[in-house]
């Protein structure tokens, strides 16, 4: 059933898309042509930003539509001919990017324009085309734009070679039930056989972290970890290398002397010296919250190695952390992840996130029955202002893993929401991909509370894809700062680890029990397991992210390891590489990796501030935090919007005792002038 305002097809032949690329380019290439011959005089609002801006809106449906269909369709051939069309899509971008003959009319245009007389977005918007412009080198000698072109292209192509190999890789492991020992017996019933009983286990995310959780054999949990992190290993570290190189030689191209100085300079950091102080003084704070949760893991490894007879090597391995934080979980906090899935069957949990959305952010969700969708599985829903009634968009949930398909979980904005080219209001679309336990014969879907947690972490980006009111596609829903864009679905996991909104959200499968007063204060009791190894896990990665694009050439797999015994204690299993599957540093988080920490920042600080004060179900603080944070899109800048919403700038405390440190004693300091007060916090200390 199509639907009014959603210009996305899914019932597309492998032999229909390689004519509607060619369609598409030749439809977008003929509006740059016509605003690259203008002559100058005849450069103005009308006549160069609108039709830039209008195709700009149409071509990312278009776009959108065709190379979507690589992370999510169980045809290999369609993946392969989406894959096809993503790379000559990509390279018609940096062709489209590259037009000096456009740059030049909008500059023209820049200098033309009254601000006084023009709305403050579409003064934003020539800004942002201009900065652009200048980040391409269009305003360098011919030489350097045809180079930079070069290995745009060539970085574009390794970018998506590098995502193609992950979505497609399918290894299987074979065990012996004794093997498994200690995953739940749910988990053991629904894999599939060998021919002589052994079970079958992938890579793919229900299948490994239930395993490294729980397998108790660190035998098997070795063989597992070294073939996680050897997913597509040759291939490619090989690209992600190249990847590195090429980035660091346009940067200076561009005149920065490192990738990671290039792309900060667009964002709230601004400098990697800031990213790299904030990094390593935060691990400084951390690394005695490790030190304590080793201990324990040590512990633990001794008596479990006295009770089964493992060895015992003394030190925790990569294939051990996920076991141990687990038992951690399990003794420190009475937390069993087992009994606490059955209290979170999907039905439930999507009934109760959904509801809390709309009841927060003042919204209404209806199922479109019989949409046109790309898989069964795949469910559609429409979204509704219920104040004003109207109608702001559809999303799409693709909550099962596939052969083929995408296999972390992400949003992806699939139509912006936008002003279209007669005036209206084009419709935002999305979809959320994930790959949680699918149902058995024996049981529903069960989630494990990371789980919940993830779900609501990218319905949240949903929701800024569908709020956005901005009215360019330029910087329609989660346009913002890379360092900021987690911060509104990160500020909305909170609601996972709160009574009220956790009530809502379960009930026990079977009996329909709500979830047990003591089970319930330890599991947000539970919030800090781990806080230390947890945390400078994501330091380790960003700081790896960070070392890496401040090179001209690497080698990732010693880089990767170098980082890893400073930072988190632990040096990666010899002949592995979890480089060559680190889906963000081809997948637009290159040099900003740390992002998501920095954000954190600004969410707890959202969070504390202002829904723990005022109620975390409050309407009123809701349409705030949908007017101040999810409307502007990328029209304003993200310090702007947290000022907006606050009512002052954002400070760190909120966030610091989240991880299981404080501030320091808050500070009075005069001001020598004016001799007034302001309060400071200066550094961070442990928690007692």
């Amino acid at each position: 059933m199509m639907l009014s305002g959603v210009r996305l097809l899914w019932q597309i032949e492998v032999s229909d898309i390689p004519e509607q690329v060619e369609a598409l380019i030749s439809k977008t290439r003929s509006v740059y042509d016509a605003v690259g011959a203008l002559a100058p005089e005849k450069a103005n609002y009308n006549s160069v930003i609108k039709p830039l801006a209008d195709i700009e809106c149409e071509y990312s449906v278009e776009r959108n539509n065709l190379d979507f269909l690589q992370h999510v369709s169980t045809d290999k051939e369609l993946r392969d001919a989406s894959c096809d069309a993503d790379k000559k899509l990509s390279e018609f971008d940096v062709e489209m990017s590259m037009r000096t003959d456009v740059f030049e009319a909008v500059v023209t245009v820049q200098r033309k324009m009254d601000v006084r007389k023009m709305d403050p977005e579409a003064i934003r918007y020539i800004e942002r085309l201009t900065k652009l412009g200048k980040r391409n080198g269009l305003h360098l000698q011919k030489e350097v734009q045809t180079k930079v072109k070069e290995l745009k292209k060539r970085i574009s192509d390794l970018s998506i070679d590098y995502s193609k190999n992950l979505n497609e890789e399918n290894t299987v492991l074979d065990f012996t039930e004794e093997e498994l020992a200690g995953v739940p017996e749910d988990f053991m019933k629904g894999l599939e056989r060998t021919a002589d009983g052994k079970c079958k286990v992938t890579l793919k995310y229900p299948h490994y972290f239930p395993c490294m959780k729980k397998a108790r054999n660190p035998a098997t949990r070795k063989a597992l970890e070294t073939a996680f992190n050897s997913r597509c290993l040759k291939e490619n570290s090989a690209i992600l290398e190249e990847l590195v190189r090429l980035r660091h030689e346009k940067a200076q191209l561009l005149g920065f002397p490192t990738h990671a100085a290039f792309v900060l300079d667009m964002r709230m950091a601004k400098k990697a010296e800031a990213v790299t102080t904030f990094l390593s003084e935060l691990a400084t704070k951390l690394t005695p919250l490790r030190d304590e949760e080793f201990k324990l893991f040590l512990k633990y490894k001794k008596e479990e190695s006295e009770k089964y007879g493992y060895p015992n090597d003394g030190k925790i391995n990569m294939w051990d952390l996920r076991y141990y934080m687990s038992l951690l979980e399990e003794r420190e906090y009475s937390i069993d992840q087992n009994k606490l899935k059955e209290y979170f069957p999907m039905s439930v949990v999507t009934k109760g996130l959904l509801d809390i959305y709309q009841e927060l952010l003042g919204l209404k969700f209806t199922e479109m029955r019989d949409a046109d969708v790309w898989h069964d599985d795949v469910k559609m829903y429409s979204v509704k202002d219920t104040k004003e009634h109207k109608l702001l968009g559809f999303f799409y949930l693709d909550l099962y893993p596939r052969e083929g398909k995408y296999g972390h979980a992400a949003c992806f904005g699939l139509q912006p929401g936008c002003v279209a080219h007669d005036g209206s209001r084009q419709l935002a679309v999305a979809a959320m991909v994930a790959n949680f336990t699918k149902a058995t014969v024996t049981q529903p879907s069960l989630l494990n509370h990371d789980e919940v947690e993830t779900y609501f972490h990218e319905f949240g980006h949903v929701m800024h894809q569908l709020c956005a009111q901005a009215k360019f596609a330029l910087f329609s829903g989660t346009s913002v700062e890379r360092d900021f864009v987690e911060a509104p679905s990160q500020m909305l996991e909170n609601w996972v680890w709160e009574k009220e909104p956790l009530s809502r959200m379960s009930s026990h499968y079977k009996t329909w029990d709500a979830i047990p007063d003591n089970l319930m204060e330890c599991l947000m009791r539970s919030r800090v397991a781990n806080a230390g190894v947890f945390n400078l896990r994501q330091i380790t990665l960003a700081t790896f992210d960070q070392t890496i694009h401040t090179q001209s050439q690497v080698d990732t797999a010693k880089v990767l390891s170098e980082v890893s015994e400073r930072v988190m204690g632990i040096k990666p299993t010899p002949g592995t590489n979890m480089a060559a599957a680190f889906g963000h540093m081809a997948g637009g988080y290159d040099a900003q990796y740390y992002g998501y920490l920095w954000s954190e920042v600004f969410c707890m600080d959202m969070f504390f501030s202002r829904f723990r004060e005022e109620g975390i179900m409050s309407p009123n603080v809701g349409a705030d935090y949908r007017r101040c944070i999810l409307m502007p899109g990328g029209s304003l800048d993200a310090d702007v919007m947290l000022r907006n919403f606050l009512g002052r700038d954002p400070k760190p405390d909120a966030f610091l005792l989240s991880k299981g440190l404080q501030p320091d004693p808050v500070e009075e300091v005069k001001e020598p002038e004016k001799g007034s007060k302001v309060t400071t916090s200066k550094s961070i200390t442990n928690k007692k």
